[in-house]
């Protein structure tokens, strides 16, 4: 039989819902230095949208901006409102200023597929795999790490 009690603290045994609790308020003590967006289930291969997050992964949030703004690709536009998205939570949420801000993280992952039939020669059929992908960007503040 399992026992209730999983952490130590201070020699004492705590239960597990009295540790996250614990968790919890320590992390919402210290302060926030990074913001996040996410859209999902996005109509994009997420192959076509990593080339253009791997061209703004590093860079300040208004150099970002710039170079998905005048990007002619699909992924760019996407792209451009999760960003936007991310340095809005940010000021909101967070108190953080806008000039700051550099993009931390761009994750451009799998969705799940669409499965069409696609007609061919002699009665047969393909499958068609329209993918779907989930970007995520991170923005941290420079200044306070």
């Amino acid at each position: 039989m399992a026992s209730n009690y999983s952490r130590v603290k201070d020699g004492k045994r705590l239960k597990r819902s009295v540790y996250h609790k614990l968790r919890k308020e320590e992390e919402a003590s210290k302060p926030r230095v990074e913001a996040r967006a996410t859209a999902k289930y996005l109509r994009m291969s997420p192959s076509k949208g990593r080339s253009v997050a791997n061209g703004i992964r590093g860079k300040s949030v208004s150099e970002a901006l710039q170079i998905l703004m005048f990007s002619p690709k699909k992924a760019a536009r996407l792209t451009y409102k999760v960003l936007m998205s991310a340095v809005a939570n940010a000021e909101n949420n967070f108190g953080l200023k806008a000039e700051n801000l550099y993009v931390s993280e761009v994750m451009i992952n799998e969705g799940p597929r669409m499965k069409r039939l696609w007609a061919r020669a002699r009665g047969r059929a393909d499958i068609l795999q329209k993918r779907m992908c989930h970007i995520t960007v991170a923005v941290k503040d420079r200044t306070a790490e």
